[in-house]
């Protein structure tokens, strides 16, 4: 075999390399070169299944020497097959294996792509210098593959406590991993002896190993809160890695050994009308049956057994009657004992709310009366009394009188009762007083002005119980309105010499006698303006406001016009003496229209009364009679 000379960087030093992918290193030499062909490698290289693997090859040759050839095999058992080799700057693939896999580097290294199970093997590089002799060293390749996240299936049939075999926990498969990870066993984060668990190793056709590994242990009460999981570890690349399962929670039976029944409602005071629930619960698993049952007290308690669901019992709308100590009782087969608990249940009650006396109450004015309100509860009660269910507070306590009552004394009154301490338990009730009086008349004006011929309205109130009825001493417009015992009479009238000298009396009647009361009618002055038909002083103040109002606009209202009247009189003088030219075309003129162009009339209608009228005067000061005041014209000429 020919030699093959090496570039001059090759006989001054050596080439070493680390695991890969690490850049190359030159490491010097000493000028004495080495007396025979030394190969180095790692003693293992790791690769992941489907990757591509790196075995570096680094040797050293005496200095002014150069390498013959090398050779790549692989060792199968006992025996060794050549892959690769490279003689004079020539590579060549031998066996048909790895044909098309495997090259080798710049550097020596030898790579492998898509590297399979059965590349875990010692490759071995033999670097040969002729004279020199031999040299070689070898690499062992291990493959891995990352295992599938392991899984955990738990015992759900549930484990009893009582349990004298060791009961199976649950069990841990991590598939498709290589080499076989192992499997360990945790409970609530702390690891398991490994004694009470069963592995079993499947090897897949694909060269792949699954691992199952079954937990079997004993357990106690405590056990129904633990978690338990497993965690499959593996070495990948140099390093250990590890992959958990998910956390399961495991079914425990255990006995019944404390027994609760526990009342339910929306309130802490139960009142009657509320839904109550009877809840009773053992600590067992799984739960045992429960019998809810009422003790009903007397002579001898007896038990009366209560229909009930997975012992809840749920009391509707609740009564005084459902008070009393209820039991809830169970009986444990494991433990062969009876066990029970006792509550008892309070309904508060509020009943039979009462006044006396009774009503409707008919009294008559002055009399005195005194109400009484009674009621029972479970607890002490609290009396208030009202006017009206909504009015004003009139005192606390069971009993309420009334002196010397009036018209005003009339109405509902309303008792409230309130059970101390339960919030919500209350009820109400109330009688209706009627205080019988005589009517009395409270319109006061015994005087109104009215002017002659005016339609005018008087006014008559009066109230009592029962209803009164109001008459008038005339005949009119009658117009009546009842409110709350009181009744309201409008008459309209025509003002009339006769009824200026009689005036007019109203009359309120009812069956327990009457009243009357006399209005006077009076001529009005100028100065005083007519009323609106009210018969109130307050009402005439208003009407007197209003003609005050009408007066000023009227005054107003010929200022206005004078002011136009003086404004026209001066145009009209300076278009006389030429200080204002106008050309034919779209003249007005602005002096007098064609009929009567010397004056300038000004219309005011009135539609007051005769009376009223009498307010315009004319130009000279004098008052015009009422006829003449229907219409009137104001000559602005003067």
């Amino acid at each position: 075999m020919g030699d093959v000379l090496l570039p001059p960087a090759f006989l001054k030093h050596r080439v070493c390399v680390a695991s890969p992918p690490p850049p190359i290193t030159l490491c010097p030499v000493s000028a004495v070169g080495a007396s025979k062909v030394e190969v180095s490698m790692l003693e293992t290289a790791e690769v992941e299944l489907g990757q591509t693997a790196r075995i570096p090859c680094n040797f050293s040759l005496p200095e002014e020497s150069h390498y013959a050839y090398i050779n790549w095999f692989y060792i199968n058992k006992h025996s060794r097959t050549k892959i690769y080799y490279m003689v004079r700057g020539q590579k060549f693939e031998v066996d048909t294996e790895y044909k098309g896999r495997v090259a080798m580097e710049n550097d020596f290294t030898l790579t492998i792509s898509r590297v399979t199970l059965r590349d875990a093997r010692t490759f071995v590089c033999q670097v040969g210098a002729g004279s020199l002799g031999v040299g070689e060293n070898r690499t062992k390749l291990h493959i891995y593959k990352t295992p599938e996240p392991p899984e955990i299936q738990v015992n759900d049939a549930g484990i009893p406590v009582t349990s004298k075999e060791i009961p199976k926990i649950a069990v841990c498969v991590s598939k498709n991993g290589f080499p076989a990870p192992n499997i360990t066993w945790y409970k609530n984060g702390s690891p398991l002896w490994q004694d009470h668990t069963q592995v079993s190793l499947i090897k897949e056709s694909s060269g792949l190993y699954t691992v199952s590994s079954t937990l079997y242990a004993h357990v106690s009460r405590e056990d129904r809160q633990s978690r338990f999981h497993c965690e499959v570890s593996y070495r990948l690349l140099g390093a250990d890695q590890t992959a958990a399962s998910e956390d399961v929670n495991v079914t425990v039976f255990y006995s019944t050994e404390k027994l609760s029944l526990v009342i339910e409602s929306p309130q802490p005071q139960v009142r009657e009308g509320d839904d109550v629930t009877l809840r009773c619960e053992g600590d067992g698993n799984p739960p045992p049956e429960y019998n809810l049952l009422k003790v009903q007290e007397g002579a001898e308690p007896e038990e009366r057994e209560l229909t009930s669901s997975n012992g809840v019992l749920i009391l509707r709308k609740v009564k005084k009657e459902d008070s009393g100590r209820y039991l809830c009782q169970t009986f444990d087969l494991d433990s062969m004992k009876k066990l029970e608990n006792e509550t008892e249940l309070s309904v508060n009650y509020l009943e039979g709310l009462k006044i006396t006396p009774e009503g409707p109450i008919q009294l008559q004015q002055g009399e005195v009366l005194t109400l009484t309100c009674d009621a029972r509860g479970s607890k002490p009660l609290e009396f208030r009394w009202k006017k009206e269910k909504k009015g004003k507070l009139l005192r606390s306590g069971k009993q309420l009188k009334l002196s010397n009552v009036t018209l005003e004394s009339s109405g509902n009154y309303s008792c409230e009762v309130a059970v101390t301490g339960v919030p919500g338990l209350s009820r109400s009730k109330q009688v209706n007083v009627a205080v019988h009086t005589k009517p009395h008349i409270s319109s006061k004006d015994s005087l109104v002005p009215v002017q002659q011929n005016e339609l005018v309205t008087l006014m008559c109130k009066a109230a009592a119980l029962p209803e009164p009825t109001i008459t008038w001493s005339i005949n009119g417009k009658v117009q009546n309105h009842t409110d709350h015992h009181r009744v309201i009479s409008n008459l309209t009238v025509q003002v009339t010499p006769n009824l200026l000298q009689s005036g007019v009396t109203c009359t309120a009647t009812n069956e327990f006698g009457n009243s009357s009361h006399h209005i006077r009618l009076q001529l009005r002055t100028m100065t005083t303006p007519p009323p609106s038909g009210n018969t109130t002083a307050e009402s005439i103040k208003k009407e007197q406001k209003t003609q005050e109002s009408k007066g000023v606009i009227i005054v107003a209202v010929i200022v206005c016009i004078l002011v136009i009247a003086v404004l026209g009189a001066v145009l009209y003088f300076l278009h006389k003496k030429g200080k204002i030219p106008c050309n034919r075309t779209g003249k007005q003129d602005i002096t007098r229209p064609d009929a009567r162009k010397d004056e300038i009339v000004v219309e005011v209608k009135s539609d007051k009364l005769p009376e009223e009228a009498g307010l315009l005067q004319g130009a000279n000061g004098e008052k015009r009679p009422a006829g003449d005041q229907a219409e009137k014209y104001i000559d602005l000429r003067n």
